[in-house]
């Protein structure tokens, strides 16, 4: 794929959405979104949601998330895979920002990596979402859509990952990956891609593209 038909991809992306967000509720709280993002693992956004509705109502800050305790944190998130393990991350990822960051959410890729829970993904996402960087966190919508267009092919996460920031245009990085991840999500799905309402299918290499239901 060359660069003209990469920018023009995101022109298109663009503007069908000119102000793309994560679907994860968070209140514009950097430590919100870190636990909803935490939470997304083998979970819908539409789950983590409905956990951190009730969650976020009680505890909404390291502080009140350590005062809640790991089994008032589980009564919360019990509907979501993996609880057990996430409810012990999030404990132990509040005594440390608590301990280490004054109860902040660093900025720091090595500091949010270092955090229980919190792997290259997550840190992406907390870097872009929550404090405007130009990173490209790749779920595995975003390296499905990646490989399938042709975009940015790459055998794992890491190598796709490295591969948009080269060749996604600077104008669009900082939302490229809410535009990829909602593609991906809606249109680009992976069982039966709806290529017949994609707007980038004329663009796309795939090469066994769907074609519309007919009546």
């Amino acid at each position: 794929m060359n660069k003209a038909t990469r920018h023009e991809i995101f022109v298109r992306l663009r503007d069908a959405n000119p102000r793309p967000t994560t679907e994860l509720v968070w209140n514009d709280d950097p430590f919100e979104l870190l636990i909803a993002v935490l939470l997304s693992a083998q979970s819908t956004d539409v789950g983590v949601n409905k956990a951190t509705r009730t969650l976020f109502a009680a505890a909404n800050t390291p502080q009140t998330m350590l005062a809640l305790g790991l089994d008032g944190i589980k009564e919360h998130i019990r509907t979501l895979g993996l609880y057990n393990n996430k409810a012990k991350h999030i404990v132990a990822l509040c005594e440390q920002l608590l301990e280490h960051h004054q109860g902040e959410v660093p900025r720091s890729r090595v500091a949010l990596e270092a955090l229980p829970g919190v792997g290259r993904k997550t840190a992406n996402v907390i870097l872009n979402t929550a404090f405007g960087e130009p990173t490209i966190a790749v779920d595995t919508h975003i390296f499905r859509v990646s490989n399938r267009t042709g975009l940015a092919p790459g055998k794992n996460v890491n190598e796709v990952e490295q591969k948009l920031l080269k060749v996604v245009p600077d104008e669009f990085k900082l939302d490229a990956h809410h535009w990829l991840i909602l593609h991906g999500r809606y249109t680009c799905v992976a069982r039966k891609p709806r290529c017949g309402s994609c707007i980038i299918e004329d663009l796309c290499e795939f090469k066994d593209k769907t074609e519309p239901a007919t009546a």
